[in-house]
């Protein structure tokens, strides 16, 4: 018996416990919503979810850098950080409104756009970017468990403890995450509640202490507005992954609105309390030294000094469950980016990938474990410069050329002999779904990826002209004060070299 009949038979065994669907389309008639009732109870899940995940520590940590790596004051920080913030959130809640109208995964839904080769590295980018998320949360994990136990517990330990407990809530499915990430928001919530009351009655009179050393300060608050948008842009590679439940057909505009708002307000509510923490530490000497010794763990801890301290720890404690939880999701999604790479490796049961991720991001996690601000600084806004370039196309693809074009898709909507030219184009033309979902792993009907790949690679150049980070600052980033505009140049690119290759595309293969 070879090592993938093993797991076959492994995977047949334990089907029911842990979820063995791996990359493959669900269909309408099998996403089991079957009353009012389980709908209300799948968009109540839903709604928890993206509570649990975007309001935690994770999305409060980028907050963090603005005073204490920017040099940014309280104000700069807010303003700044929650507009580009809040951009980031349109660009996830577009991507989302792909799941309930193809049952498939963010990224095999991508193939429909970079075609099944350029997909892989376009996956393997998704990659990339939750497993740069699962460090920075099991560091910060780490360190909370270091600080909170007095030095006694290393802060590998800890590390190793956050990644065990992510994997194992993180094989079980689809259905238990989202319960899972449904009850753990609630006292995730409570305690960030409580850290409001703690840190603004206690020290509202140093959030304004503490000022801009200069005024000239134009690329660290391009940099900063570019960082606290891939905060929440770069969910925009997983979001439609926790819709495929959802019936076929839910409105866009709903899934679109409860994205938006359910990622808006709690990443919201976290970074203005991640900006008062940090902005409190810039004037207040035993903060700044707490943060330096033990990290964000030690600014956590030091935000309920003024009550008990067993009961501060308590709290703490608490909040590391929004770390659990956000790993919890990169370890699910990134499993399917794997199996996207190439058959075979789809044939590997979805648990074995998320088992393979959750191992990488732990060894990266140890090694990296004393750089946290030069990780989140660095890796986040990398994320931000593809997926920028992924929502342009999404969106030309979506709203001009399956909108007006649609009748050149001649591979994905094949010309009946029956029916002529002209009716086949009428048909098309009313037709509501703009995607053949069944041909979603049919490599001869499906794009070849020529326009997306050559708009990629266009705003690649202008990206690495543009971009500053810590190993390499380009001839445009260096006029601007080293501010970082990669983003959105490439965003610019995008849209004005894909819409001519692509309908060349088009016309001339039908696909």
């Amino acid at each position: 018996m070879s090592i993938l009949e093993k797991l076959r038979y492994i995977s047949k065994k334990i089907d029911g416990v842990v979820e063995t669907r791996g990359i493959e389309r669900v269909p309408p008639e099998a996403r089991e919503v079957q009353s009012y009732k389980e709908l209300l109870n799948l968009y109540i899940q839903v709604v928890g979810f993206w509570i649990s995940a975007a309001g935690g520590l994770s999305s409060m940590s980028s907050f963090l850098l603005g005073p204490l790596v920017f040099g940014l004051d309280f104000i700069d920080t807010i303003v700044i950080g929650l507009v580009g913030m809040w951009v980031g959130c349109f660009i996830a809640a577009y991507c989302a409104i792909m799941g309930p109208q193809s049952g498939c995964r963010q990224m095999v839904t991508a193939r429909y756009l970079f075609g099944v080769y350029l997909v892989k590295f376009i996956a393997f980018v998704s990659i990339c970017g939750v497993l740069g998320w699962s460090v920075v949360n099991s560091v910060v994990g780490g360190e909370i468990l270091y600080c909170i136990s007095g030095e006694k517990l290393p802060l590998w330990v800890g590390i190793l403890i956050i990644c065990a407990v992510s994997y194992i809530v993180a094989t079980l499915g689809i259905k238990q995450v989202l319960k899972v990430e449904m009850y753990l928001c609630i006292p995730v919530t409570l305690v960030f509640l409580l850290m409001y009351i703690s840190t603004g009655s206690n020290y509202r009179e140093l959030l304004y202490t503490y000022k801009n050393p200069s005024e000239n300060l134009l690329g660290a608050k391009l940099s900063f507005f570019s960082l606290c948008y891939s905060i929440t842009s770069t969910w925009g590679s997983i979001t439609s992954d926790y819709y495929i439940l959802f019936p076929e057909t839910t409105k866009k505009r709903t899934v679109f609105m409860i994205t938006l708002v359910c990622i808006l307000v709690p990443t919201t509510f976290v970074g203005v309390l991640g900006t008062m923490l940090a902005s409190v530490a810039m004037s207040n000497e035993s903060w700044m030294e707490s943060y330096e010794k033990f990290g964000m763990g030690g600014l956590l801890y030091s935000s309920f000094d003024k009550w008990n301290v067993g009961f501060a720890k308590f709290l703490v404690i608490i909040l590391l469950l929004s770390l659990i939880s956000n790993n919890i999701i990169n370890t699910y999604s990134a499993a399917f980016g794997i199996q996207l790479a190439s058959l075979r490796l789809a044939k590997v049961p979805r648990y074995v990938w998320a088992f393979v991720v959750n191992v990488i991001y732990l060894v990266i996690a140890l090694v990296g474990r004393d750089h946290f601000a030069t990780i989140l600084g660095n890796f986040l806004p990398m994320i931000g410069y593809w997926l920028s370039i992924y929502v342009i196309i999404l969106l030309l693809e979506n709203m001009l050329f399956r909108k007006y074009f649609l009748h050149y898709y001649t591979k994905e909507f094949p010309i009946k002999e029956e029916i002529s030219k002209d009716d086949h184009m009428l048909f098309l033309k009313h037709l509501k779904i703009r995607y053949n979902w069944e041909i979603w792993n049919d490599f001869d009907k499906l794009t070849l990826g020529i326009a997306a790949a050559v708009a990629f690679a266009c705003s690649v150049g202008i990206v690495s002209a543009s971009m500053s980070q810590t190993y390499w600052i380009g001839p445009i980033a260096k006029k601007l004060d080293d501010g970082d505009t990669a983003m959105w140049l490439a965003m610019a690119v995008s849209l004005v070299v894909y819409p001519p290759v692509r309908f060349f595309e088009l016309k001339k293969f039908g696909r």
